[in-house]
C-alpha cells in the first residue's frame, strides 16, 4: 500500500463525497439555469419582459430597502447565488473554483461553505446599511437591489490567502506564483467591474472579504465560525439517512483508559489499513493540520514501511 497515492484518491475529486466546492458551484449554476428558463418562457410567451424582473427575479435578489426585506427574508441567502448575466456567473465560479480548491487542501472540507456563507452575509449586511448611512444612496433606497456571488467569492479568496499566502501556483513558472499576487490581482479585477458610483456594492465586496480574514483569524485563535453551520448540515443530512454513523464520539470509544502523568513506556499502535483510510478521511475533512501527532507519526512510519 503506498500512502501518498492513497492520499491523492482521498483527495478532492469532482464530484466526491463531501465535496463542498462542488456542492456551491452545483447550487449556483442549477439556480442560473432555472432562472433562465423562466426567463425563455417569458420570451417565448410574448409577456412582458418586466414583468419577469419584479414577479420572478426580484424574488431571489437582496434588496436595499428593509420593508421589502422583511416580505423576502430568504434573499439574504438567495442572493449568492443569483446571477443574470452568463459572464457574471462563470466568472465567479472560475475564481471560487480556484480559491476554494486550494482552501479545501489546506483546511479541509468543512470550512468552504461557512466562509462562503458568512462573506455572503457580511456583504448584505453592510449593501442595505450603507444604503441608510450615506445620504447620497439614499435616494437609490426604493431600487437598489444586490446579486452575485462576489461578496461570498471575496471572503473565499482572503480566508485561503490569510490561511498560506506564500501558497505557490502555476510551479511551472519560476517555481510557483505567490497566492497573494492571484488574490491581488482578483481583488483589483473584482472592484474595477463594479458598476461606477455604485459605492454600497463596493462596501459589500470589501465587507464579505474582511470576513473571510476574521474567520482565519478565530480559527487560529481557538473560535471554529463554521462549527454551527456545518451542525446544522448533519443534523438535517441524518433526517434523511438515518444509518449514517454519528461524527461524535465517546470517551469510551477512543480510550481504554485514563491516566495522569507520563505513560511508562511510549505505545506504538499497529498501522492497518482501516487506521489509515480513517486518518486519511480525517484530513479529507478537515485538513491535515488537524491531525493528533499520534497521527501524523502513523504516516511517516507508514510511509517509511513503503520505501522499505
Amino acid at each position: 500500500m503506498n500512502v501518498q497515492e492513497d492520499k491523492r484518491r482521498s483527495g478532492i475529486l469532482l464530484g466526491a463525497d463531501g465535496n463542498a466546492l462542488v456542492n456551491l458551484v452545483v447550487v449556483n449554476a442549477v439556480l442560473f439555469v432555472l432562472i433562465k428558463f423562466i426567463y425563455v418562457i417569458y420570451l417565448l410567451s410574448d409577456l412582458n419582459i418586466d414583468a419577469f424582473y419584479s414577479s420572478v427575479f426580484s424574488w431571489f435578489i437582496l434588496p436595499a430597502d428593509i420593508d421589502k426585506l422583511a416580505y423576502r427574508p430568504w434573499t439574504i441567502i438567495s442572493f449568492m447565488f443569483t446571477h443574470e448575466r452568463v459572464m457574471h456567473v462563470i466568472a465567479n465560479m472560475l475564481w471560487l473554483w480556484l480559491f476554494g480548491y486550494i482552501m479545501q487542501d489546506l483546511t479541509g472540507n468543512r470550512k468552504l461553505v461557512s466562509v462562503y456563507f458568512w462573506g455572503g452575509i457580511a456583504g448584505a449586511f453592510a449593501f442595505v446599511l450603507a444604503h441608510y448611512i450615506f445620504p447620497r444612496l439614499q435616494a437609490d433606497l426604493g431600487f437598489a437591489s444586490l446579486l452575485g456571488a462576489n461578496a461570498s467569492v471575496m471572503a473565499v479568496a482572503v480566508a485561503t490567502t490569510t490561511v498560506s499566502p506564500d501558497y505557490r501556483i502555476f510551479p511551472m513558472i519560476n517555481g510557483g506564483i505567490p497566492l497573494w499576487i492571484l488574490t491581488s490581482l482578483y481583488v483589483i479585477i473584482d472592484f474595477a467591474t463594479i458598476s461606477v458610483g455604485n459605492g454600497a456594492m463596493y462596501l459589500a465586496h470589501f465587507a464579505g472579504g474582511a470576513l473571510g480574514f476574521m474567520f482565519i483569524y478565530q480559527m487560529r485563535r481557538g473560535r471554529d465560525w463554521s462549527l454551527w453551520l456545518n451542525n446544522l448540515f448533519d443534523w438535517f443530512d441524518n433526517l434523511f439517512n438515518p444509518e449514517k454513523p454519528s461524527r461524535k464520539k465517546n470517551n469510551k470509544d477512543s480510550f481504554f483508559y485514563k491516566v495522569s502523568g507520563q505513560p511508562p513506556f511510549k505505545k506504538y499502535p499497529n498501522i492497518t489499513q482501516q487506521r489509515i483510510d480513517q486518518i486519511l478521511d480525517k484530513i479529507n475533512v478537515e485538513g491535515y493540520h488537524m491531525l493528533t501527532d499520534e497521527e501524523k507519526d502513523i504516516l511517516r512510519r507508514a510511509a517509511n514501511e513503503d520505501e522499505l
